[in-house]
C-alpha cells in the first residue's frame, strides 16, 4: 500500500523533534478532499508550537507526533464535488499536516491557484498573506495612513507592505541593514533598528503592524501617536503590547490569522496580475525540515521559507 511520508513533531522542543514518518495516505470525509501536497510554507507559528509554545502547542499536547503545516499547496487526487483530480490547490488548513505527502483538507478552505501562478508562489500566501491582509483591515488602514510594520522583510511583512501601499498609506518598516534596499523596493521606508531605537527615526505613526513581539514591540510603541491603532500578532507577548499601549492612549489588539477563501483568493489574484510580488528565500526538501525550523526561529529570514514535499 503507498505510504504518506510526513515530518512530525515528536516532542516538544529543539528542531531536531522533528522526525520522518510513514503512515497510511488518509481517507477524506465528507467535506474534505485529498491532496497530494507539493509545497508547504514554514511559519514562526510552526517553530513556536514544535518548542511547546503558545496556543498551537496548548491545543496539541496530547496528540503526539503531530504533523505541523498550516498551509499547503498541491494537486487535488480525487474527484470531488467542485473540485477535479488534478486540480491546484491552496489553503489554510487549521488542523495542520501540511508536512506531509497527503492531506486531507476541508473543501471550504480550499482555493484554485490560477494559471500563472506557481504552486510555490501559492503555498506563501494562507498564514503569511492572509495575515498581512486580516491585520491591516483589523486596524482599518486607509490612505494617508502613517503605517509602521515591525519584521518588514519577514513573510508577513514583505506582503503587508505592499498591501498597505495599495491602500494608499505612507509606509515605514523596520528591518536589518542587509534589508533595508529589499524593503525599500517594495515601498517602504526602510528603518535599520541597528541605528537607532525605531522611535528616534520616525514619530506620530496612525498604524502599528507588530510582528515582532516582547521588547521589541513595546519599545515600538513611542513611535505611535495617541490614538493611534495597534494590531500586535505574536499571541504569547500580546497581552503585555496592548496593556503598555493602553498606558500610551493607543488602541491595541491581538488577532488569529483566520481561514478566507474570498480573501484567499484576491492574495492569488494580486500575485496573477504583478500587484503582489513574493519573495521566496529558500525552499528545502522535506527531509530538511529541521534546518527549516533552525532558519525560521532565527528571526533572520527574508521573505518566505518553503518545504517541496513531492
Amino acid at each position: 500500500m503507498p505510504q504518506n511520508l510526513q515530518l512530525a513533531i515528536t516532542a516538544f522542543g529543539e528542531p531536531d523533534t522533528l522526525k520522518l514518518q510513514q503512515t497510511d495516505i488518509p481517507t477524506p470525509s465528507e467535506g474534505q478532499i485529498l491532496v497530494r501536497v507539493a509545497f508547504a510554507g514554514v511559519n514562526p507559528i510552526d517553530a513556536k508550537t514544535r518548542a511547546g509554545l503558545g496556543w498551537g502547542a496548548e491545543k496539541i499536547k496530547d496528540s503526539l507526533p503531530w504533523t505541523p503545516g498550516f498551509d499547503a499547496a498541491g494537486v487535488v487526487v480525487h474527484d470531488s464535488g467542485q473540485f477535479k483530480a488534478g486540480d491546484r490547490v491552496v489553503g489554510r488548513i487549521v488542523e495542520g499536516g501540511g508536512y506531509g505527502q497527503y492531506l486531507c483538507a476541508p473543501s471550504d478552505a480550499l482555493s484554485f491557484v490560477p494559471e500563472d501562478v506557481s504552486l510555490e508562489q501559492a503555498s506563501t500566501l494562507p498564514v503569511a498573506g492572509l495575515t498581512a491582509l486580516q491585520a491591516l483591515e483589523l486596524v482599518n488602514t486607509a490612505k494617508d495612513d502613517k503605517v509602521l510594520i515591525l519584521a518588514g522583510a519577514g513573510g508577513v511583512g514583505h506582503i503587508a507592505i505592499q498591501l498597505a501601499k495599495a491602500k494608499g498609506a505612507d509606509v515605514f518598516a523596520s528591518c536589518s541593514a542587509k534589508n533595508a534596499e529589499f524593503v525599500s523596493s517594495l515601498g517602504a521606508t526602510a528603518l535599520d533598528y541597528g541605528k537607532a531605537p525605531l522611535e528616534q527615526q520616525v514619530q506620530d505613526i496612525d498604524v502599528l503592524i507588530d510582528l515582532m513581539g516582547g521588547d521589541v514591540s513595546e519599545a515600538a510603541l513611542a513611535s505611535v501617536k495617541v490614538g493611534g491603532r495597534v494590531v500586535t500578532v505574536p499571541t504569547i507577548t500580546a497581552p503585555r503590547i496592548i496593556e503598555a499601549a493602553e498606558q500610551r492612549g493607543v488602541v491595541a489588539q491581538g488577532m488569529l490569522v483566520q481561514p478566507n477563501v474570498a480573501q484567499l483568493d484576491a492574495l492569488l489574484n494580486a500575485v496573477s496580475d504583478k500587484s503582489l510580488t513574493i519573495e521566496i528565500s529558500k525552499i528545502y526538501p522535506l527531509e530538511d525540515g529541521v534546518q527549516a525550523h533552525v532558519d525560521i526561529q532565527s528571526g533572520r529570514t527574508r521573505g518566505k521559507i518553503l518545504l517541496e514535499i513531492n
